[in-house]
């Protein structure tokens, strides 16, 4: 069964090549536009990878990079073949690279589109990712002097600065850490000894957080330390008054910012995905139409062109069936050579 069957006559042949140069240029724009948002979105997630516990989620920014330059180099060559359309002596040429062309289209399309998908669904990979990631910086943000971890203040602190939020979940994960180095602590002081003896693990817990959390539009000076002892702030009750900390975790935090800016970059390859379909499909209906032309005298006579000639599946497999073959013939294993005439043979025994 022909799919996207059409009647063309010799202007709307030429009217579909000429759209069709000015629409893989658009693409090529879109397959560049692509790119750079991959790349964009590669330097962001490196910007902050101190606070990732993997890298699973940089999949997205790689396949938008490898799709963007695929991109460029489709329309490059559906630019090319629109402009010898147009000639039915140059046209004839392209009859054997149209195929593997048509394969590869279609692969990085479709490529193109699950890149659009991972941008919408890899949100629980982002946040798990996240939640391991700052839960060790805030671990290891007192480690200054460790090799390794000796930025891992400042990341944090630059972090909890830019985006306006504290500790992973909430401020309260600094409740839970010793995130004072030793080398600060007074440990002839009374206060100091009484907070190390008060808990079985020998740390310098405290009810405060560092001063990146300090929110600055507060109109009272920050509290960032005994933020729920009631009695060592004047005029202040923890529960009931609204803190002059960033209340809202970094995990929340980064997750909206790299889920906007992925659900941004999405709609914008979606929109690249639909044009460089419509070059697929129009490239396609080019070829077709211009199959009947060939070693016709008349080439302005009216012609018919499809975008499959047989139905999906059945098109499906003929691309799929030489490549399933050829992996066949690579797993059989050679059969064992025979061995030699006289190689072998009995053994006879003289009296």
């Amino acid at each position: 069964m022909v799919v996207g069957k059409m009647k063309f006559t010799f202007q709307k042949r030429v009217k579909l090549a000429q759209g069709l140069w000015l629409l893989s240029w658009l693409a090529t724009l879109g397959g560049a536009v692509t790119f750079t948002l991959g790349c964009f979105l590669k330097t962001e997630l490196r910007r902050r990878g101190e606070v990732m516990d993997n890298t699973d989620i940089h999949c997205v920014p790689n396949t938008l990079m490898i799709v963007g330059l695929a991109s460029m180099g489709i329309n490059y060559f559906a630019s090319r073949i629109c402009q010898d359309a147009l000639d039915p002596g140059r046209f004839p040429r392209w009859k054997t690279f149209l195929k593997p062309y048509f394969g590869c289209s279609v692969f990085f399309t479709t490529l193109m589109l699950i890149s659009v998908i991972l941008s919408y669904a890899m949100k629980g990979s982002l946040e798990t990712s996240l939640k391991i990631g700052l839960k060790n910086g805030i671990r290891f943000y007192k480690d200054t002097d460790t090799p390794g971890r000796c930025f891992q203040k400042q990341t944090i602190d630059h972090l909890q600065m830019e985006f306006q939020c504290c500790g992973n979940n909430d401020y309260k994960d600094w409740f839970e850490v010793q995130w004072i180095s030793n080398r600060y602590l007074d440990f002839s002081s009374k206060e100091v000894k009484d907070c190390i003896k008060s808990n079985v693990d020998g740390r310098y817990l405290v009810d405060g957080v560092p001063f990146s959390c300090c929110n600055p539009s507060s109109p009272r000076p920050c509290i960032q330390y005994k933020i729920t002892n009631n009695t060592a702030h004047y005029n202040y009750d923890h529960q009931t008054e609204e803190l002059n900390i960033f209340i809202r975790g970094c995990r929340e935090a980064l997750v909206n910012y790299y889920m906007g800016l992925m659900n941004t970059i999405g709609a914008v390859v979606l929109s690249v995905f639909l044009l460089q379909s419509s070059v697929l499909a129009s490239v396609r209906l080019l070829q077709t139409s211009m199959e009947a032309v060939a070693g016709q005298e008349n080439v302005e006579i009216e012609t018919e062109g499809y975008l499959l000639e047989k139905g999906v599946k059945e098109t499906f497999m003929e691309y799929v069936d030489p490549v399933l073959k050829l992996l066949l013939l690579n797993q059989v294993t050679p059969p064992e050579a025979k061995p030699e005439a006289g190689a072998t043979g009995t053994t006879t025994t003289t009296s």
